[in-house]
């Protein structure tokens, strides 16, 4: 109990100290306008209240990934907490922050044009096409799991309670959601499933306190204890916690609320907070999980009925034996609302990443409707295809795609004789992690694991060094 209280506290003094210290790097200023004033168009661009934009970044980033990846995460004992502390801090914090304010100072830019701008038109090209994959697949697959989940809760409804009548009833609000303009429906609905959210966390957090049982302490910290000794914590927990520390899948959305947000000044309550506050999330279902299973072994039983790991079951047992019948509620929109939120937000950025790069206006609804149609219909057709192998490999997708972010905005602050050691130093580490998980795991090429380490930490350095040398030639220039 003691490590878990003094990590939460670390994360609220690292919103205060470290937030205010990349606020500061960054340069935010509270006289330069932002794009939903110098670009208005009634759609994308529009002023919103800070408090709305803060919860609907919130909700946009977070959905299920802090409550199903802490619960796995929690899996290899407490080093899950610092990974969540320290991740969110200096890693995903910025991260998000960065991406954020960055789209603003390029007028609202999506992440693949501000990735580009950074480091080339090569990669300006794969991002594109690497952004689009990844929205759609994160669209299709929060169109099959919540429908799955609703129909499990409905099966005596007749057809009304089938997987087919959910997908199809959930797949229209997601068109409805990417076509309509921001405030016109997710402007209002996400506030109060944020809320909803937020309420759920504080219900399980008080559960923690008021339910005796054990919990594990920083003492065993560099202990693996996953029950699949085949899962080394290196790199496995940094790729499983991924929405509770760094997840690449925010830079895409960041640049959304880039383009509502009415004050620089505001950015560190909106990006860097939404991402803490995701953090504070995740480690109260990580600590709720282990407390509540009252061990390893017991933990991965419980949310394995089947055989088959399954977060939202235990998230169903933990609600209903702490919450009672609000806690029931609750769980429905954890496990069911937060995925669908994240669902409709990925075919909204797939269509502002594909505009972007066609230069493709959007002020009108045919408009829209023209360049979401293919994505739509893509994303029909992925909804009849078995995604058990292929989402194996999103969890890696989507941390690759943090790599790119963070040397982005390393670029980007190195150009402007910036601290870009804040950047740096994450880009580092997120890339040995990528590189190492994809020589080692499974679903990678099964080197053997202290010649696949050893090639992660050696590869690493590649893009290390050629940053800087470029560093080196730029610092001779005058801006």
């Amino acid at each position: 109990m003691v490590t878990f209280c003094v990590a939460l506290v670390a994360l609220l003094v690292g919103y205060a100290v470290y937030g205010a210290v990349v606020e500061r790097i960054f340069g935010a200023d509270s006289d330069r306008k932002t794009p939903c004033f110098t670009r208005q168009d009634g759609v994308d661009y529009l002023p919103m209240p800070t408090w709305k934009v803060y919860l609907i970044q919130f909700l946009n980033i977070a959905g299920t990934g802090p409550i199903f990846g802490a619960i796995l995460g929690i899996l290899y004992g407490p080093a899950a907490y610092l990974w969540i502390v320290f991740g969110s801090i200096f890693g995903g914090a910025v991260h998000d922050y960065l991406s954020g304010m960055i789209s603003i100072r390029k007028g609202g830019a999506s992440l693949p044009e501000i990735v580009g701008d950074e480091l080339g038109n090569g990669i300006r090209q794969t991002m594109r096409v690497f952004s689009l994959v990844l929205m759609v697949l994160v669209g299709t697959v929060f169109v099959t799991t919540p429908a799955g989940l609703l129909s499990s809760m409905t099966t005596e409804w007749g057809v009304w309670g089938t997987p087919v009548f959910w997908s199809i009833l959930i797949f229209a609000y997601y068109i409805l959601a990417t076509l309509l303009p921001i405030n016109a429906l997710i402007g209002r609905i996400y506030p109060l499933f944020g809320v909803a959210l937020l309420i759920m966390a504080l219900g399980v957090l008080y559960g923690i306190f008021a339910h005796p049982g054990w919990m594990p302490e920083i003492t065993d910290a560099f202990s693996n204890h996953h029950p699949n000794r085949n899962l080394p914590l290196f790199p496995m927990l940094f790729i499983t916690i991924a929405c509770g520390a760094i997840s690449g899948f925010h830079a895409t959305q960041s640049p959304m609320m880039a383009r509502c947000i009415q004050n620089e000044r505001l950015g560190r309550r909106v990006f860097y907070g939404a991402m803490i506050t995701e953090g504070v999330i995740a480690l109260i279902w990580a600590a709720a999980a282990i407390k509540f299973a009252g061990g390893y072994e017991a933990l991965q039983t419980l949310m394995s009925p089947d055989g088959k790991a399954n977060p939202a079951v235990l998230v169903n047992l933990i609600c209903k034996d702490w919450l009672g019948t609000a806690g029931a509620v609750l769980a429905v929109l954890g496990v069911v609302a937060a995925p669908i939120t994240s669902g409709d937000t990925a075919f909204r950025c797939a269509r502002l990443i594909a505009s972007d790069f066609l230069h493709y206006r959007q002020h009108t609804l045919w408009r829209r409707l023209w360049i979401s149609l293919p994505l739509f219909v893509i994303a029909a057709v992925l909804m009849n295809i078995n995604f058990d192998v292929l989402w194996r490999y999103f969890a890696w997708f989507n941390q690759t795609l943090s790599i790119f972010t963070f040397w982005a905005a390393t670029v980007w602050l190195a150009r402007r004789k910036k601290n870009y050691y804040i950047t740096l130093f994450p880009a580092l580490f997120m890339t040995c992690v990528c590189t190492t998980y994809i020589l080692v795991a499974p679903e990678g090429f099964r080197l053997p694991y202290v010649i696949g380490c050893g090639l992660g930490i050696a590869l690493s350095m590649v893009p290390g060094g050629l940053f800087l040398r470029w560093v080196l030639n730029i610092n001779e220039k005058p801006l």
